[in-house]
């Protein structure tokens, strides 16, 4: 396991770059400075940067969020988010759905053919993420999930995440309700990471960037999340740069601080070999 403190280390091995958002770039409230400049000298070094993110919201929501938490835009050429895929899941879907998540989600549904019933009158769900990420927890959902579960109605998750730090406080996502929706014996769909459909919408914009396709083998996948980035690497076939003061940095130390002993063997257990480890993009 080789630890890094500069992304130039490893990044002259590749041409183009899918970088994690949310616990690389930012935490949801402070955007890190140092990991904006690592994709700017990246991409100054000729360098393709594509953002990979689980959000549910298309990439216009996502990009004017980054401005406003202070991501400049020429830290990346394009955006591909979880909202983006899950968008052809909708449109797949029954006409007649539900949307279990805030109201701020709703541009995911805009130009699309269906109709926003409540909950009894749906043929399908499609979930963002809790109404009130900030007090509630699955647990909230328990009778309602099962519900749709006693309807078997398929049930899309446009943000696979299980949980994200919003500053120093976890808060549940989307994830978290499609993971018990699926243990109830549902179906669910999803699109986002770790998931091929969000990978093969990446490498496009990667091409239309570059104006020429970019292989896996000149591509770097750079994330914290062991079952969205990590798994996404490793069953898409890319190589990965591990960022350590992320989602499960107390998992083998405290932030800014891994035991490399602990932090390797929780790599291990989950049979992950990533190029380099950072404790944060720099």
């Amino acid at each position: 396991m080789k630890m890094i403190d500069d992304f130039g280390v490893v990044s002259s091995n590749y041409d183009a770059v899918l970088c994690d958002v949310w616990g690389v770039l930012h935490n949801g409230q402070t955007a890190w400075n140092g990991a904006s400049q690592a994709l700017i000298a990246a991409r100054q070094a000729g360098k393709t940067v594509v953002l990979i993110t689980n959000s549910p919201r298309p990439n216009k929501g996502v990009h004017q969020q980054l401005g406003i938490l202070g991501v400049p835009e020429d830290a990346y050429d394009a955006i591909a988010t979880s909202g983006d895929v899950t968008q052809t899941l909708i449109s797949q879907a029954a006409r007649r759905q539900f949307h279990l998540g805030p109201d701020r989600d709703l541009a995911l549904f805009d130009g699309l053919d269906v109709e926003l019933v409540d909950e009894f009158e749906a043929s399908a769900i499609v979930c963002t993420g809790l109404f009130d990420d900030e007090h509630e927890t699955p647990d909230d959902y328990e009778e309602m999930l099962m519900r749709m579960r006693g309807r078997n109605l398929p049930f899309i998750c446009a943000n696979p995440d299980i949980v994200v730090e919003r500053g120093d406080r976890l808060v549940y996502c989307a994830g978290a309700l499609a993971r018990r929706y699926g243990l109830m014996g549902g179906r669910t769909l999803i699109a986002g990471k770790p998931h091929r459909p969000i990978y093969e919408l990446a490498m496009k914009l990667v091409a239309q960037a570059r104006g020429t396709e970019v292989t896996k083998a000149k591509t770097i996948v750079i994330g914290d999340g062991i079952t969205t980035d990590v798994k996404g690497a490793m069953d898409n076939d890319f190589d990965l740069l591990f960022v350590t003061d992320g989602i499960h940095a107390r998992e083998y130390g405290e932030h800014g601080a891994p035991d490399m002993e602990k932090l390797r063997q929780f790599l291990d257990d989950f049979g992950a070999a990533p190029v380099a480890v950072m404790t944060k993009l720099a």
